[in-house]
């Protein structure tokens, strides 16, 4: 499902960005993304990376996870591992994988991601999303993560919970690769 969400992100972005009476240019306010990016992403001319991405779905009023989420699918309470959306970075090479059943009335999202030795994704702070949080829980490897100017070194096992809003980062130093669990609840969301 790797390929078919890839070449679906610019459409997606383009959809949304309509629905909500956004111009380029306003979306480029917002999102602080240039306006000229933002086009090259919507006619699938560029690939956005994971931070690139984050400030576009925050200016829309969404997150990645309900971004990836498709409006056409319908409600199940199961989610299948086989039919899970998965989406590369094409910065860091990291995969994120939609774990949450589609069309659920829900403010959880969950999201398993494998992120590669040397891997980094900083997210820039921003205040619409300060209502949501997320909880990341780590099961194999280890990673450095940035929240709020705390530094945290998670070993397997370990949870640690943050705003969503406030600037964060993920760093994965060594030489093993990191899975973990990104638990997120957007009680505040605005609709797309």
């Amino acid at each position: 499902m790797l390929d078919d969400l890839e070449s679906n992100i610019g459409a997606r972005v383009r959809a949304i960005r309509l629905e909500q009476d956004l111009t380029l240019d306003e979306l480029a306010l917002h999102s602080g993304v240039s306006r000229a990016m933002i086009s090259r992403i919507e006619r699938g001319e560029a690939s956005p990376t994971a931070q690139l991405l984050a400030r576009l779905c925050s200016a829309l009023g969404t997150t990645l996870s309900r971004f990836f989420a498709f409006q056409d699918a319908p409600a199940n309470p199961l989610s299948r591992r086989a039919e899970q959306r998965s989406w590369r970075d094409p910065d860091t090479g990291y995969v994120r994988r939609a774990v949450s059943p589609e069309g659920m009335a829900t403010p959880v999202d969950i999201v398993a991601v494998d992120f590669p030795p040397g891997a980094r994704v900083v997210f820039d702070p921003h205040p619409p999303d300060a209502e949501m949080t997320q909880h990341i829980w780590l099961f194999e490897g280890r990673l450095t993560m940035t929240s709020a100017g705390e530094t945290y070194a998670l070993e397997p096992g370990d949870c640690l919970f943050m705003p969503l809003g406030h600037g964060h980062s993920f760093h994965n130093p060594h030489s093993e690769p990191a899975r973990y669990a990104v638990i997120l609840n957007r009680r505040t969301l605005k609709t797309r």
